[in-house]
């Protein structure tokens, strides 16, 4: 996090000081400027007797910050003479500010940050023969201080000891260099995500008064000499990637306005919410926007230079595989994660269809943007996502069959939670060695479980998949009765809040459609389905969509034992359409295992 004014490590020796005043009296001349040779003058009062900076001081002061440099607030200044800083310059950077007075924030306006508080200091900072530190300037930048130069700027006069601070001289102005998040918004070919990035309802400042110095009261208010700002950004915290932190290192791989204007016009129509969904607008604004930007961020302190050159691995991508499991169903699944075994396409990031071919890279103080104008990162790697709903799971479907006992309508099903073996032929088949296992209680009659369908892309295509698991998985010694097929009906329904019991529509995928008693059965219910509306990251108590699975066997077929009502279910799978090969003996994404062997779907 950023602060204004004051950062946090500048802050924290100030707090300390503060704290405990009678540490030394180096800390006490650090913060108090008290040292020999002390002028009386100001910082501000020195600037303007100086011909040589009257450039500079004109910038300062056409700024406002001749107030703060004529105070007791103390500052170091190093300020750029006149033989390499034009009158010119000056004009320049006034126009700017001039330009953006009002519009913005006065911390966020250029010339405040990228010309005046480039040049500044909060505090004491002189130098000796053995100087050699790094400094923190007023904008966050660091930079190096040594006797002879600030940066790459020699210095022309040192340590000039004034009653507010400490004045430098230096031979040019000092280079501003942007963060990745910065550089957004300073080129003109990504002004598109630089707008997603920087809108106000993602990015704003928080004034933190426990940090700030407070310098006493007036009018019954607390007046503060140092007023520290957090900078804030939902979307750092959503991706992870904290591209304004100086203290890390990231590279962004960032969409032209080209790009990003096809990009959303393809992505929107998959973030299609209901009318009466909560926030919607915002959801239909953010959703496609951040489906873009995700998985594009990669910290340098995971991704090395020998690390890259087979794999990236975003900082929106699960490094360990339980929360894979945890978050995708599958401990095999690795997305936000390009070449090696996770690509959907498995190629490597500097292949020639790989996320990093063809940028055009630029440095920034904290990493690198990486400028695409051909985006080649799949959307089935990040965000067009597996849905897998363990049957055994509670919370993962309803009972809707019921019968009446005294009055109340109870469950006409039970569930028997059943586990696979490690030494069962099976073990490692069943998605997560578990399955569910639904049994008849009192009526003879066909009974219905419907499963919650959440987070859902709409108009897109999901291959529909139940899978069912035999009797054989959890008792291998299951009997040829035990081991009779199911006959099931499936449909996909959509409801309406007011009205959840009832559906709104229901659309039949399978009417009857028989279990293979003696495998892990997937029966593709529907290819290329395609849902009207999108619950992509809403959470919903009543899901809109479902999915009714209903025992069809009749009287004369349970009498003759060809099917039975008891239903074994491993698992509903949405799978993005597409993927060949979804079936227990040529599935190559196995539900279990350490990922060595893990190989992606080819699409």
């Amino acid at each position: 996090m950023i602060t204004s004014n004051i950062y946090n490590k500048v802050l924290g020796l100030a707090l300390a000081v503060l704290t405990f005043a009678a540490c030394s009296d180096t800390w006490n001349d650090h913060f108090d400027n008290k040292g020999e040779g002390m002028n009386d003058a100001s910082l501000w009062q020195a600037i303007t007797q100086n011909g040589n900076l009257s450039n500079f001081a004109k910038v300062i002061q056409a700024c406002g910050y001749d107030k703060a440099l004529n105070s007791s607030q103390v500052f170091t200044v190093f300020a750029p003479t006149n033989e390499n800083f034009s009158a010119e310059e000056a004009e320049e950077w006034i126009a700017i500010y001039n330009a953006e007075k009002g519009k913005v924030n006065d911390d966020d306006n250029t010339a405040i940050k990228e010309f005046i508080q480039n040049h500044l200091a909060l505090y004491n900072y002189s130098v000796s023969a053995s100087s050699n530190d790094s400094l923190t300037l007023m904008n966050g930048k660091r930079t190096m201080l040594s006797t002879s130069s600030f940066g790459n700027n020699p210095i022309l006069t040192t340590n000039g000891h004034y009653n507010n601070g400490i004045l430098f001289t230096i031979q040019g102005k000092a280079p501003y260099f942007p963060t990745v998040f910065e550089y957004l918004r300073k080129d003109a070919d990504l002004d598109s995500i630089a707008s997603f990035f920087y809108n106000p309802r993602f990015y704003r400042k928080e004034f933190i008064p426990g940090r700030s110095v407070a310098g006493g009261i007036e009018n019954g208010k607390t007046v503060y000499l140092d007023s520290v700002f957090v900078q804030q950004n939902d979307l750092w915290d959503m991706l992870w990637a904290y591209t304004n932190n100086e203290d890390s290192t990231y590279w962004m791989v960032a969409p032209t306005n080209k790009e990003w204007k096809k990009l959303v016009e393809e992505y929107e129509p998959y973030f299609n919410y209901a009318e009466n969904a909560p926030f919607r607008d915002s959801l239909v604004y953010t959703m496609p926007r951040l489906a873009i930007v995700d998985g594009t961020t990669f910290s340098r302190t995971l991704n090395t230079d020998a690390h890259l050159t087979d794999s990236a691995l975003s900082t929106s991508a699960c490094e360990t595989y339980v929360y894979r499991q945890y978050y995708w169903g599958s401990n095999n699944l690795h997305y936000y994660q390009y070449g090696g075994k996770s690509d959907v396409n498995t190629q490597k990031p500097y292949s020639a269809t790989g996320i990093f071919s063809g940028t055009d890279n630029i440095e920034c103080s904290n990493g690198q943007v990486m400028k695409s104008d051909d985006w080649k990162i799949n959307k089935l790697n990040t965000f067009h996502q597996w849905i897998i709903i363990e049957a055994e799971n509670e919370s993962s479907f309803e009972i809707v069959s019921k019968y009446t006992n005294n009055n109340e309508d109870l469950p006409d099903l039970r569930l028997e939670p059943r586990a696979v073996l490690n030494n069962n032929r099976f073990y490692g088949k069943v998605w997560d060695n578990e399955f569910a296992e639904f049994k008849e209680l009192k009526s003879s009659q066909n009974h219905t479980v419907r499963f919650y369908l959440r987070n859902v892309l709409s108009n897109i295509g999901y291959d529909i998949y139940l899978v069912t698991a035999p009797a054989l998985a959890n008792d291998s010694n299951a009997t040829q009765e035990e081991r009779i097929p199911a006959k099931l009906s499936c449909a996909i329904n959509r409801h309406n809040a007011s009205e959840y019991d009832t559906p709104e529509e229901t659309t039949v995928l399978q009417s009857s459609v028989a279990t293979n008693p003696d495998v892990v059965d997937y029966i593709l219910l529907a290819e290329d389905f395609k849902f009207p509306i999108a619950t992509y990251g809403l959470s919903e108590s009543s899901p809109m969509w479902t999915l009714d699975v209903e025992t069809k066997a009749t009287a004369p077929e349970i009498r003759s034992k060809k099917y039975t009502r008891t239903m074994r279910i491993d698992c509903i799978m949405l799978v993005p359409h597409g993927i060949s090969n979804v079936n227990e003996e040529r599935f190559e994404i196995s539900p279990h295992g350490d990922g060595d062997t893990f190989q992606w779907l080819k699409y």
